[in-house]
Parts: structure tokens; C-alpha cells; sequence
């Protein structure tokens, strides 16, 4: 990895990382810090936030895309990677939905184990949750990963 790339994945945990204990105001995706969240992606108070809190990080460290509050669109082929480099964004596959429901911003890999930065959940997991908590996931429960660092386009 380039320096300036090295230093872009660190500033963008600096931000995640600040972020842990968010909570919502009512359990209900609200609250003024979840509602700035939402606002990055164009959603309204009560809209699901975990793949808006992505978006909300990176605009905050000046790159003009990802901006969307749907997980599956964090996960284009172009963006795929195959390794859980700090700053990558996990996705999360739920059958019942067929689609990928839950997003999370990878802190650091621990053996089988990501340490992961996540909004909308809660330490008991799920992707309906009540704030920004760090988690652990197997790596096995981990169904996509994507790079929006390397080749990412910021604004500066």
C-alpha cells in the first residue's frame, strides 16, 4: 500500500472509531447524530443507517463516493476485494432477504475473527440495532467485502 493510501484507512477508523456509542434518541433510527448519518445517504428519520454511516465516514474524510443508504450498493464487481484490509466494508447476506442487509466498516483482522466499526446494530448483533458498536464476525459470516479506499475519488 501507497503511504497516502496507509493514511487514508487510518483516518477513516479515526472517524469510525470516534463514532462508537452513538446511541439512537428512541430506538426507532433517530436521533441527531444517526439523522446527519441518514442525510449523507438522502434518507429520512426511521430509515434503516448501517450502509449511510459508511457513507457518512467517508464524506467526512472528503471522498465523494459511496453516498447511498442501500448495503447491497456498497458491493459493485468494481469495488470487490478479497481481503479485510482496515477500512473495507463487510457485507452481510441474509437469506431471508436474499440480498445483502448489513454493512460494517472492518477495523482489523484477528485470527478467523473481524473486528468491525457498525452502525445500526447492537452487541447482541442483527441488523436492526441502536447505535455504532464494535463487533466481532467469524470471517465465514462475512459474504462480501469491497474497497471504496483504493482508487477512491476525493474532493481535496
Amino acid at each position: 500500500m501507497r503511504p497516502d493510501e496507509i493514511n487514508c484507512r487510518q483516518a477513516l477508523l479515526k472517524l469510525a472509531i470516534a463514532e462508537i456509542g452513538v446511541k439512537e434518541r428512541s430506538g426507532k433510527n433517530d436521533g441527531a447524530r444517526v439523522e446527519e448519518y441518514l442525510a449523507v445517504a438522502g434518507l429520512k428519520r426511521g430509515d434503516p443507517y448501517c450502509a449511510a454511516f459508511i457513507s457518512y465516514l467517508f464524506k467526512q474524510e472528503g471522498f465523494t463516493q459511496p453516498r447511498t443508504g442501500w448495503s447491497p450498493a456498497l458491493f459493485p464487481v468494481s469495488r470487490l476485494a478479497r481481503s479485510a484490509l482496515p477500512a473495507n466494508i463487510l457485507g452481510i447476506y441474509f437469506p431471508e432477504l436474499k440480498r445483502i442487509a448489513h454493512v460494517g466498516m472492518i477495523e482489523r483482522m484477528d485470527g478467523n475473527w473481524c473486528v468491525s466499526i457498525e452502525g445500526n446494530t447492537s452487541l447482541q448483533g442483527g441488523r436492526e440495532g441502536e447505535g455504532v458498536f464494535r463487533r466481532r464476525r467469524h470471517i465465514r459470516t462475512i459474504y462480501r467485502i469491497a474497497d471504496w479506499v483504493r482508487a477512491g475519488r476525493r474532493t481535496e
